[in-house]
């Protein structure tokens, strides 16, 4: 196609920019809608998975990974972003790994059951995932899921996901469940976890045995893949050449898994590059442990709430009053 016939009459790109919620095609021709806030972060979200696949500040740096290698064609999983592991986290059930709602096309939900906190925000999208035919044969549960992915004022990326049990036939359902976040760092020999020190974790690389952490933080020096129990609800991820800190807030996920394939287990991925891990790291909230009851007519909420921050330090270690400070969420809007 020429340029010509692709571009916008004049003055229509601006506009198209500033639009707060912007539908659009996307690699492969998918479905994604983008999102942008007035002081320039943006966001893009693809109906395939329901999937945050970038998040940038308003200096328009890109702030999570997503693989050179990614495959945006169904039914595979896009490697990257924020993939969502529902109703089964990694091999903990009998469905394929990490279950499938990162494997459906979600729709847009244009008239949402109201939020319990209304937002002001303008630059957000309400998914809904609903089981087809297939889905209740491999696991015969009906479902509604709607996800609201949003950019505040300031910049920060927050999911929130409802999930209800809709069954007939009065029966209750379980499930685990992660936002499986792949932030994008400047080397993983750099990086540094805050927040999980001194509580037990499974280690998957060790049959899921349980240790407890000793470690003042989480630091990288080969493959790490643990889901650390009964977290609190902020975690830190301290990048140090960047001088940018991650703040991952969290409510209704007592787990975190934290994961890097290092070189052995990337050179086994097709859709990941050789030395991808360098550059990436996952911290995800996540509900592992003790699995989500529902009821019928019962729902569950999840929310994930990340910012990014400049690293302060006080004699080596984070400085949680400057993070807590620098944020534009407070504390207490997560619960």
């Amino acid at each position: 196609m020429s340029a010509s016939a692709s571009s916008p009459p004049a003055g229509e790109e601006n506009k198209q920019e500033a639009a707060p919620v912007r539908h659009c095609k996307g690699v492969n021709d998918l479905d994604k809608v983008v999102l942008r806030e007035v002081r320039g972060s943006s966001a893009e979200v693809y109906l395939y998975g329901g999937h945050v696949t970038s998040w940038k500040d308003e200096h328009g740096d890109e702030l999570l990974f997503v693989s050179n290698k990614a495959i945006f064609k169904p039914p595979k999983a896009i490697r990257g972003g924020i993939p969502i592991c529902f109703p089964q986290f990694s091999n903990f059930g009998n469905l394929e790994q990490h279950g499938f709602a990162r494997n459906r096309t979600w729709c847009v939900d244009n008239d949402p059951p109201p939020f319990p906190v209304p937002t002001s925000n303008t630059a957000y999208v309400d998914l809904i995932l609903k089981p087809t035919e297939e889905d209740l044969k491999i696991w015969p549960h009906s479902f509604e899921y709607r996800l609201r992915v949003a950019l505040s004022p300031g910049g920060d990326l927050m999911l929130t996901s409802r999930i209800r049990n809709t069954n007939a036939d009065g029966k209750s359902f379980s499930f685990t469940f992660a936002y499986h976040t792949y932030f994008k760092i400047s080397d993983i020999s750099e990086v540094r976890v805050e927040g999980l020190e001194t509580l037990d974790y499974l280690d998957n690389l060790q049959d899921r045995a349980r240790f407890t952490e000793q470690g003042d933080a989480i630091v990288f020096e080969s493959e790490l893949d643990r889901i650390y129990l009964g977290t609190p609800s902020k975690i830190a991820i301290i990048d140090h050449e960047k001088k940018r800190t991650f703040v991952v807030r969290k409510g209704g996920l007592p787990d975190a898994v934290v994961w890097n394939p290092w070189d052995k287990k990337a050179k086994a991925m097709s859709d990941f590059g050789d030395d991808e891990y360098k550059r990436m790291v996952c911290v995800e909230a996540a509900a592992i442990e003790k699995p989500v009851t529902l009821k019928p007519g019962e729902e569950w909420t999840g929310k994930l709430d990340l910012s990014a921050v400049p690293s302060s330090y006080y004699s080596g270690q984070l400085d949680p009053d400057r993070v807590i400070q620098d944020s534009t969420v407070p504390e207490d809007s997560i619960s």
